[in-house]
């Protein structure tokens, strides 16, 4: 092996990125060098994007990756994108290995009816434009239907929920995004109906997202007792839960129990609901639904059946929760029914199987878009395992260029956003927040995200 240092690029920037660049840092034998490769100029992914503005704690996570940054092989690398400014193949040639975390950057599709009317949208774009990512500020958002429907039973759904509801006064200390403070401050909405094709038992929320809806300062939140009924199959799935699912049916009796303050808005939790169909002429006017019955999968568990019960719902707006994708990479194996990159441990493998020397994937788009924020930190030390066992076994490829990634950029006139480029991005977030005692205020467009890294 080689006296010089690995030199491995990491696309993407969030936490599975960072835990990946912190585990190579650390490494003696061999010593790495890192590159952080990232399509916007801006790291963290959804530490930065995705996490509610109401969760600030979540956002301490990014204090870690601070202090990664600052060690020394540490390169970022900002407003580069794999795919457009460079290949895959020319990363690839220039670095000893390449280890994709890039998420799951879209949407699960419903693959319904009227999806894509106008007033249908994502939960993805809707968490992006109002956390700021600089792709979704032209959203054209009407937030003036009375109705809002949720499909999914996560905790992006009830983020989306919870989003709707909140008073200006609840949202004026958060780092949303002024304009999405003033729409969704000034919405027209009353309702918000949370939908889930399963029950109670099988939703997927945490117990703090969900209490938490019952302390909204505008909304109700209404359940209804016989929802909370269960089937012997879901008895049977709750006598073996964890506590924490106990506790979400303590919760929703707690709220089917409690009686309503007349609160501005009301949020509305619906189960063993499924949709067939959006429906409206040029925009949503409603939401059809059909009512599902639970039976066992035979692993634990039950599976939703629909039945011949339909329901419709009058709603202007419908948010799709029902989880995120990856997206391909060009050049890098991807499959497309899980919309991950296949590999064993990390190691990105090839049609026939085989493992791809030198090529790695961590996170998301390894294994899913599962688990939290730290859950990336076990995924990206078992990539980066499998990546230091095969530098020190001599399985890495040669470098096919002896040129760097920096000359190819400057030769493309790409403008790359350095650490301290997103420096004093970051400070300047800072200084606009602090007179109205808001963490920051975002910089939500490519221009003045460029024009402050400079």
């Amino acid at each position: 092996m080689s006296d010089r240092p690995l030199h491995v690029a990491i696309v993407g920037s969030g936490p599975a990125a960072f835990y990946a660049a912190a585990h190579l840092l650390a490494s003696e034998s061999p010593r790495v060098e890192v590159d952080l490769i990232e399509r916007l100029p801006t790291p963290w992914g959804l530490v930065r994007l995705g996490v509610a503005p109401d969760h600030p704690q979540l956002k301490t996570v990014s204090k870690a990756f601070e202090k990664i940054a600052t060690q020394p092989g540490f390169r970022f690398l900002g407003n580069v994108e794999v795919g457009r400014d460079v290949t895959h193949e020319e990363v690839a040639a220039r670095y000893d290995a390449v280890l994709y975390a890039v998420g799951s950057q879209t949407d699960r599709r419903l693959g319904i009816p009227g999806e894509d009317l106008p007033g249908s949208w994502p939960a993805t774009a809707f968490v992006a434009w109002y956390n700021g990512h600089p792709d979704f500020q032209d959203l054209d958002l009407d937030l003036s239907a009375e109705c809002a429907v949720v499909i999914g039973n996560g905790n992006v759904a009830l983020d989306v929920a919870r989003m709707l509801a909140l008073t200006r006064e609840e949202l004026a200390p958060t780092d949303a995004t002024d304009a999405s403070i003033e729409a969704l401050a000034g919405s027209s909405i009353r309702e918000i109906i949370v939908i889930g094709r399963r029950g109670p038992v099988q939703a997927a929320w945490t117990s703090t997202e969900l209490g938490e809806l019952g302390e909204l300062a505008g909304a109700d939140v209404v359940v209804d007792p016989a929802d909370l009924e269960l089937d012997s199959a879901s008895a049977a799935e709750l006598e073996a839960a964890s506590n924490a699912v106990r506790r979400n049916l303590e919760i929703l009796h707690g709220f089917a129990e409690h009686a309503r303050a007349g609160k501005p808005r009301t949020i509305r939790l619906r189960f063993r609901l499924s949709p067939v169909a959006i429906l409206g002429e040029g925009r949503v006017e409603a939401i059809e639904l059909v009512r599902n019955r639970l039976e066992p999968d035979g692993a634990g568990s039950v599976r939703a059946v629909p039945t011949d019960e339909r329901e419709t719902i009058p709603c202007g707006l419908v948010f799709r929760s029902v989880g995120y994708r990856g997206v391909g990479i060009p050049g890098v194996p991807y499959d497309e029914r899980s919309g991950t990159i296949p590999n064993a441990e990390g190691r990105v493998l090839d049609e026939s199987g085989a493992p791809i020397p030198g090529l790695y994937c961590a996170g998301w788009i390894k294994r899913g878009p599962t688990g939290i924020i730290g859950t990336n930190k076990k995924d990206a030390t078992e990539t980066t395992e499998r990546l230091l066992e095969d530098a020190r076994d001599g399985r890495l490829p040669p470098r096919a260029h002896g040129g760097t990634i920096d000359e190819l950029l400057a030769e493309r006139g790409i403008e790359v956003v350095t650490y301290a480029g997103w420096e004093r991005i970051d400070a300047l977030e800072r200084a606009r927040g602090e007179p109205q005692g808001r963490p920051r205020v975002k910089l939500c467009t490519w221009d003045e995200l460029l024009a402050a890294a400079r």
